[in-house]
């Protein structure tokens, strides 16, 4: 049976088919260490779920309202005004299963098949795939080593034009860890306004940072406006399987992407969101707790891989990947991957598959024990070594 043309510029996500590829080698008897997944290792907070299960019990357990809980909204509004210094009210959130619905319900609401969408490069993969399936077009913005993982503003004013309709910004960043300076900001405001074009700011990661803190796009003048905010629990809350995002929009956005959750998902669970109000509202210890063991594994990583001859690693800023450099390698990244998984139990991801400027790369999340981290450095060591 044929299908739609469409699905053929659909694609996919890495992550999750090495993950397939790793579980089927653990069904064979292999011990492999996942430094692919994008998930923390810790737990739901005890709080949290305790939260859901009371949620049930006072029959949270039917539709809500297709735009997210009263009460979420509300505790997501207060949330948002108190960390970006701006006044956001909870008609301007909508709630969604997770985050990626922000990001496919922003393009199918705003961008029409003659319009362009500039979007990071490496980036998640998401991004591209469903600018494709609009049928816009996708203009990448490269993301530089050589500047910490940013992008060079003169490299956005380059490509902006008068069919920019959507620059998505991702900060801190997956996969390089990367993190845009309160000046970029500035500087894309500026764009931003004078080309007449919308900013979806991914900050899935905003809570995720080690030596500096977070900045975003959406406090400065003019770009309450303009800007869609993307953000959630997966990362921050450690309830990637919760399937709960949200997105922050002037009221007119927030009423098309309303239509498209009721055309879809028609709500996002309602026990789930009153979690959502628990890991908002109460204690943040486990949020700092496992920051700083992140902070502790980063530096375990990136010292072991620097040790490691042919391979370079930058200390990323935030999130929980490193981007190490490759490509003094006899084996491109995709290969690479291919072997370190094989040949040496350990999962990662190259980075072709974050877009054409992540080639001669690996992407390796350090959400994983310290003890599996330097495990795993030994082994790719031995492999390296063996080529």
């Amino acid at each position: 049976m044929p299908f739609a043309a469409r699905m053929a510029r659909l694609g996919t996500e890495s992550a999750f088919e090495y993950l397939a590829r790793a579980k089927q080698l653990e069904a064979q008897g292999r011990e492999i260490i996942h430094l692919e997944i994008g998930q923390p290792d810790f737990p739901t907070a005890p709080h949290i779920c305790e939260a859901a299960y009371q949620a049930m019990q006072a029959g949270y357990t039917g539709y809500a309202p297709a735009a997210g809980l009263p009460s979420l909204r509300a505790a997501i509004a207060q949330h948002i005004s108190s960390t970006r210094g701006v006044s956001v009210s909870p008609e301007q959130v909508v709630v969604m299963p997770g985050a990626k619905p922000v990001i496919f319900f922003t393009i199918l609401a705003l961008v029409d098949s003659q319009d362009e969408v500039i979007y990071p490069n490496p980036g998640f993969p998401i991004y591209e795939s469903v600018i494709n399936f609009v049928g816009a077009k996708a203009v990448p913005l490269p993301l530089l080593e050589s500047v910490n993982f940013r992008f060079q503003i003169e490299d956005l004013r380059a490509i902006v034009s008068a069919r920019t309709k959507l620059l998505i910004l991702n900060s801190p960043q997956n996969p390089t860890g990367g993190l845009l300076t309160p000046a970029d900001l500035e500087a894309i405001a500026q764009l931003a306004q004078t080309y007449d074009f919308y900013v979806l700011a991914d900050e899935i990661y905003s809570r995720i940072l080690y030596e500096q803190s977070h900045s975003s796009i959406l406090s400065l003048p003019g770009m309450q406006a303009r800007t869609i905010l993307l953000d959630g629990f997966s990362k921050t809350y450690a309830m990637t399987g919760w399937r709960l995002g949200y997105a922050a929009a002037p009221l007119d956005i927030c009423q098309k992407l309303e239509q498209l959750m009721i055309n879809s998902n028609s709500c996002t669970c309602s026990f789930t969101q009153m979690a959502g109000v628990t890991a908002l509202t109460q204690s943040q210890a486990m949020v700092a707790q496992m920051v700083q063991a992140f902070q502790e594994r980063r530096d375990a990583m990136v010292a072991g891989l620097n040790q490691i001859d042919g391979i370079s690693c930058l200390k990323p800023t935030g999130a929980f990947y490193v981007f190490p450099n490759v490509s003094k390698l006899p084996l491109d990244d995709l290969a690479l991957a291919d072997y370190l998984l094989q040949s040496a139990g350990v999962a990662t991801l190259p980075g072709a598959t974050f877009g054409t400027y992540g080639k001669g790369y690996l992407r390796l999340s350090y959400a994983n024990s310290l003890e599996n981290i330097n495990a795993a450095i030994a082994r790719i060591q031995q492999a390296v070594q063996a080529l």
